[in-house]
């Protein structure tokens, strides 16, 4: 019997002054049973650092065929397609011939060092890709914030950010290791 996933309630209020985007979004977040509390939480931090009307979660561990969040114009064109981990060589060619902008959120030190290590000479010539590093006190930080029922804060200034419960915070300093 296949396992259902577990959806969660978040309420998100954005405070981007980079880009001075000021919104709050009520999400639902489907958990895949195989996905961690930590990557949720860094797939709804990926969410926080593009937020827009048009970026939706899309189907992610669950299609090969989709990235974990993604926004298109209304020519149903992809705009930006977000993907979490250490993803293949094969799917990031696929994905910066799709979108016009892509971004890799890893996370998990070690091994996210050694993946970026054996590709990064490999993913030279994409001039739409960005890769990004969360180091591990961000990722499972965030993680002891999950809850079925959140309300999280998040605010956004000179390339950092703040996540907040209300209780805790985390601060996010992204390592850019590739920019386009």
């Amino acid at each position: 019997m296949a396992l259902n996933a577990t959806v969660f309630k978040t309420e998100l209020q954005i405070t981007d002054m980079d880009r001075h985007y000021y919104q709050a979004h009520t999400l639902t977040i489907a958990r895949h049973p195989s996905e961690t509390d930590e990557r949720m939480m860094v797939r709804l931090l990926a969410f926080a650092l593009h937020a827009d009307e048009k970026l939706a979660f899309a189907r992610g561990l669950s299609s090969d065929d989709e990235p974990d969040l993604w926004q298109k114009n209304l020519g149903d064109e992809i705009e930006i397609w977000i993907d979490l981990g250490q993803i293949d060589e094969k799917r990031i060619r696929k994905a910066c011939a799709r979108a016009s902008q892509v971004y890799i959120y890893t996370y998990r030190g070690r091994s996210a060092r050694v993946w970026w290590e054996k590709i990064c000479d490999k993913l030279e010539r994409f001039s739409n890709l960005n890769v990004i590093h969360l180091p591990d006190d961000v990722s499972q930080s965030m993680a002891k914030m999950v809850r079925r029922t959140m309300q999280l804060q998040c605010t956004i200034q000179d390339g950092e950010a703040w996540l907040t419960d209300g209780n805790e915070i985390v601060r996010v300093a992204p390592q850019r290791w590739k920019q386009s």
